[in-house]
């Protein structure tokens, strides 16, 4: 056999040779009904699983993986952290967001951290291999259900966006909390100044008290807490 059949034949093979999936999910019924249907399926090859980030970041590279299908509420890293951490180790690889998760904010999270799809763990066997086909081919694929939160995001503004610098400072230091008159003390304002931009904060976050306020800058990441 000549060098350029040989080339040829190499190249068919690497086509033919099953895709190497890798899991990362907390939930062990997850990871195993995954790995089932990996298996059944011809041209993927389940090469292991991962029950959070950290453990994922260990051991997914040495497994070479050409695809990883990734959940996004995980403990000690979650799904956005996890392929941050994941995409400098296997360049080569792409990521499959498979979640429950419907949020706008953190679909778009995950797709600038280096998701090539976004998928609900509603969606059929068919479903999952015709998006990690398409998601090798380096095509961006969202569910449909993800497709239209995405346009309903984008028509409403993001939880926060109207708060003032002030009210943030505020905001910051009640998820750190601290009370009304610690925070009075701390920016030298007076008591009715504070009550009057903590009202405002409820307002602008649709929530019930300092408790839920503070839940839901966490979540839209208005505040952090180091």
């Amino acid at each position: 056999m000549n060098q350029t059949n040989q080339a040829t034949s190499r190249a068919g093979e690497a086509r033919a040779r099953p895709l190497r999936v890798f899991v990362i999910d907390d939930h062990p019924m997850i990871r195993h009904g995954l790995a089932a249907m990996i298996k059944a399926e011809r041209d993927f090859e389940w090469v292991g699983d991962a029950t959070d980030g950290e453990e994922a970041v260990r051991s997914a590279p040495a497994h070479s993986p050409d695809l990883l299908l990734v959940d996004m509420v995980m403990p000690r890293m979650d799904g956005v952290a996890t392929i941050k951490a994941l995409k400098p180790l296997l360049p080569s690889a792409h990521f499959v967001v498979l979640t429950s998760v419907l949020d706008p904010y953190e679909v778009k999270r995950a797709m600038e951290a280096g998701a090539g799809a976004y998928l609900l763990k509603n969606a059929s066997t068919q479903e999952l291999v015709t998006v990690m086909h398409t998601a090798m081919r380096g095509q961006r694929v969202l569910a449909p259900e993800v497709s239209d939160a995405l346009m309903a995001g984008d028509r409403a503004p993001r939880p926060g966006s109207d708060l003032t610098q002030r009210e943030r400072e505020l905001l910051a230091l009640m998820a750190r909390g601290l009370s009304n008159q610690e925070i009075s003390n701390r920016l030298g304002i007076a008591m009715p100044t504070v009550k009057f931009h903590v009202t405002n904060i409820l307002a602008k976050l649709h929530a019930d008290n300092r408790t839920e306020a503070v839940l839901t800058a966490l979540k839209h990441k208005l505040v952090t807490l180091e």
